[in-house]
């Protein structure tokens, strides 16, 4: 079950039966049984003796099959997961029950079932225990995608309160709001046909985290499968040709506090510089063929834009040629706590899209 490429979603219409999701639906079904089938699995996860762990926000699993039925088990279900046949959400599981489910009322035919995590979780380990076949069902060769994508950031990357229409929420509402498949990142890798890593943590910095507070920096964090430390990523086979990078908002939206680490807003500025360019350097040794794209806002009087494209220039002028930055304005920030909207969401992947089609094509670079 390791990450692998797949080729556009897009590139299936041919390959599926003509979908009819009328009557489909997914509900318990604690006595199922079937065929046990490979998944392919797009974010970053762990093994597990009952499956796949993951805590990373946007982790999805998929697989393909002939047939009218499929099921999935969720051994720690996540908060929220969508559940989507042949490329169209059935159904959104919210605080599911551990155990199997069962997705049904298909047509007879070729399939793709994704299951997609929607929610975000700094503080538990969800495990997916995998798909099943029941009689009648089997298995049906899966395509592979070509391009990848990592993103990485924070509370906008995650997706945070994303389908939210006020600002003032509670933490039941930012939970129901919170939706990282709504984020900008997974619609530019649906735009381009990719797959995608999401690695972000509300909250987290590069420096500094929001308001000072406690935890590991995004990256401190970013080098472990899960937030606990716990399985260091080693795999090499994971090579984006993209990697989107907006990190600075926790650093900078926030006044220094006595007993912080830096005498003042300048030496802050400084180490952010150092850090994160440091930080990009690391991951251009493990990435060597990806362009790096660096956003910004210009919100708190230009601080996080002009920092971040202090770090862009720094490298650039260190010969590291395959980055680019990209500011963004007009941002409405109307989702929970001041947080990209769904229309920002979609005003970050215009931007972004419009961005990388004028570098240089990132996806010429051959993927093993």
């Amino acid at each position: 079950m390791a990450p692998r490429p797949w080729i556009a979603l897009a590139l299936l219409a041919g390959l599926v039966s003509a979908p009819s999701h009328a009557g489909m639906r997914v509900f318990p079904d604690p006595a199922a049984t079937g065929q046990r089938i490979a998944a392919n699995v797009g974010g970053r996860t762990a093994p597990h003796p009952q499956g796949i762990a993951h805590q990373w926000p946007g982790v999805y699993f998929e697989t393909a099959f002939d047939g009218s039925e499929a099921v999935f088990e969720l051994v720690h279900p996540p908060l929220a997961l969508h559940v989507l046949v042949d490329g169209e959400r059935i159904d959104t599981l919210r605080q599911a029950t551990p155990g199997r489910y069962r997705v049904t009322g298909l047509a007879p035919g070729r399939h793709q079932l994704r299951l997609e995590t929607a929610s975000e979780s700094q503080s538990s380990v969800h495990v997916f225990g995998g798909f099943l076949l029941p009689e009648g069902s089997k298995p049906a060769p899966m395509p592979l995608r070509a391009r990848r994508i990592e993103f990485i950031g924070d509370s906008h990357t995650v997706g945070y309160g994303s389908i939210s229409t006020h600002r003032e929420c509670s933490s039941e509402e930012v939970d129901a709001t919170t939706d990282t498949s709504a984020a900008f990142g997974p619609q530019v890798a649906k735009h381009y046909g990719a797959d995608y890593r999401i690695n972000a943590i509300s909250g987290r910095g590069v420096v500094r985290n929001y308001d000072g507070h406690d935890g590991d920096t995004l990256p401190v964090a970013w080098p472990y499968l899960l937030l606990s430390h716990e399985h260091p990523d080693n795999d090499a086979s994971w090579q984006p040709q993209l990697v989107v990078i907006a990190l600075g908002t926790n650093d900078f939206s926030t006044a220094l506090h006595e007993g912080e680490p830096w005498a003042d807003r300048a030496a802050l500025r400084a180490d952010y510089v150092r850090t994160y360019a440091g930080f990009v350097r690391q991951l251009r040794a493990r990435w060597p063929q990806a362009h790096f794209v660096l956003w910004a806002t210009g919100f708190f009087e230009g601080e996080i834009r002009e920092h971040a494209r202090q770090v862009v220039e720094t490298l650039q002028r260190e010969g590291e040629h395959r980055i680019s930055f990209l500011p963004v304005d007009g941002l409405d920030m109307q989702a929970c706590h001041w947080h990209p909207s769904a229309a920002d969401h979609a005003r970050l992947r215009d931007a972004l899209v419009a961005h990388i089609d004028a570098l240089p094509p990132p996806w010429e670079t051959p993927v093993d």
